[in-house]
């Protein structure tokens, strides 16, 4: 039997996890973002190797700053889901489990290098 006592919160704005709970959470995120982003963007190739037409439409698209910013989210996704994915696959192979602090390290570098990265991502869409 179920324990009726237990007390039952459903406030999520009051729910305080770790941080490599943050990052696991992010993680699955950034792969549905992904999974969409990958449609639009193989839509993209094939219209664009249709015909030079399409390809300098889908040329003048990439100007447009909503357009930017699209690619710009797709592309934080998928440095931000590469670097939690190696970090995981680091993990699986048992390095990095032997404390909670390690885990919480590991975490804290993956957002790091992530966010340098779509530092980068976000100086070359915007700047160059």
């Amino acid at each position: 039997m179920v324990d009726k006592k237990r007390p039952v919160n459903l406030d999520i704005g009051t729910f305080s996890l770790p941080l490599t709970a943050w990052v696991s959470i992010s993680h699955r995120i950034s792969g549905v973002i992904l999974f969409f982003a990958l449609a639009g963007f193989l839509w993209m190739l094939d219209a664009s190797l249709e015909s030079p037409e399409n390809f300098a439409a889908i040329k003048d698209w990439f100007a447009n700053p909503l357009c930017q910013v699209v690619i710009w989210g797709s592309l934080a996704a998928l440095a931000y889901h590469s670097v939690a994915g190696i970090r995981h696959l680091i993990m699986d192979f048992g390095f990095g489990e032997d404390s909670f602090e390690s885990g919480r390290a590991s975490a804290r570098f993956a957002v790091v290098v992530a966010v340098a990265i779509i530092i980068l991502i976000t100086a070359w869409i915007f700047l160059w």
